[in-house]
């Protein structure tokens, strides 16, 4: 027998449904993010200089884009219960192909195709081998973390690629890092629509209810009818083309890469998915909330450079917040 899901089917039950706004507002895993991201703004503004600035404001959201980009696709893995270390090294592969591909003269539509589709590869390795071989995923994608950094080092023989603007085929794909569509950068533009497009597909796509599904509980998932396989292959490789669409608008921007670009992105990437609400094993999560985590990263980076703290210890206040969000997932989930 089989059962019909409806993708939109409550996914946190212990929300209130009495119909009382406030207590629903509360109840919201996303609501304490956006208060700290909140209060951190009002620092911002009140104890340090230019945060307020038209200026500053786009460059944080410029800054935010590329982990932006990335914690898109790591939304629906880490949602089905799996993680991936290797996007930081699948951001790198996909941008040293690109680069190759543009100083062999190749289109650079053509090119921007073919690197996606690296990373698709990517992911679509990270997946294989962790549902048919029946490995955790974190032990797989810390193994490719190696491998694609390896493959990056590989075909560029460590050589760094820098690419030259004069050129016309290369000034048109610079335009997808340093361009401005109404005075906003290119790349938030780009993370925008990467968000939206993410956001509809979790929250109105019947593969979007059979993500959560799976997380929620793989083998119930399984019984009813969902190839709980194909969901988990799926996410890895949406995770592998955001990874590569990510190193591929940060070559645009810099139109220089080499093979240890992306080294530790993995780590805030993760980071803005769980500070957004997503439980570390899966199950729950949303756009929204790995929206604001990514916004709240990019402005503590951000509001720190301003008050002039040094870079050393910006690195251990980032590592704080790695360890309060998996400590506040876990008591959340406990809580529940």
């Amino acid at each position: 027998m089989s059962t019909t899901l409806s993708p939109r089917a409550p996914r946190d039950i212990a929300r209130p449904t009495n119909g009382q706004p406030l207590k629903k507002l509360l109840y919201q895993r996303e609501l304490g993010v956006i208060l700290a991201l909140a209060a951190l703004c009002l620092f911002g503004v009140f104890g340090t200089d230019g945060f307020r600035s038209t200026d500053n404001l786009l460059n944080v959201g410029q800054q935010a884009s590329l982990i932006g980009i990335m914690a898109v696709g790591a939304t629906f893995v880490i949602i089905t219960g799996e993680i991936d270390l290797s996007v930081g090294s699948i951001y790198a592969l996909a941008s040293m192909c690109v680069g190759l591909m543009l100083q062999a003269g190749a289109n650079w539509i053509v090119a921007l195709l073919l690197g996606v589709a690296v990373g698709a590869a990517a992911g679509l390795v990270n997946g294989l081998l962790t549902v048919f071989l029946r490995l955790p995923s974190f032990i797989v994608t810390l193994g490719t973390l190696s491998i694609f950094r390896g493959l990056a080092l590989l075909i560029t023989n460590a050589a760094p690629i820098s690419l030259n603007d004069s050129d016309p085929n290369v000034a048109a794909f610079s335009y997808l890092g340093t361009g401005r569509v109404l005075g906003i950068p290119m790349q938030l533009v780009i993370m925008v629509m990467v968000f939206i497009v993410g956001g509809f597909a979790l929250r109105f796509t019947r593969f979007g209810f059979h993500v959560y599904a799976v997380g929620g509980s793989r083998e119930a998932a399984r019984l009813c009818g969902i190839a709980t396989g194909r969901v988990r292959i799926a996410s890895f490789v949406i995770q592998g083309s955001l990874a590569a669409l990510a190193g591929i608008v940060g070559l645009a921007f810099l139109l220089y890469a080499q093979g240890t670009t992306g080294v530790g992105l993995e780590l805030l990437v993760i980071t803005a998915v769980i500070i957004g609400g997503a439980a570390l094993f899966g199950g729950s999560g949303t756009m929204l909330g790995t929206l604001v985590g990514v916004l709240l990263i990019a402005t503590l980076q951000n509001v720190l450079i301003l008050a002039g703290v040094s870079a050393f210890w910006q690195t251990i206040v980032i590592g704080v917040v790695i360890i309060a969000a998996v400590a506040l997932d876990t008591w959340v989930r406990r809580r529940q």
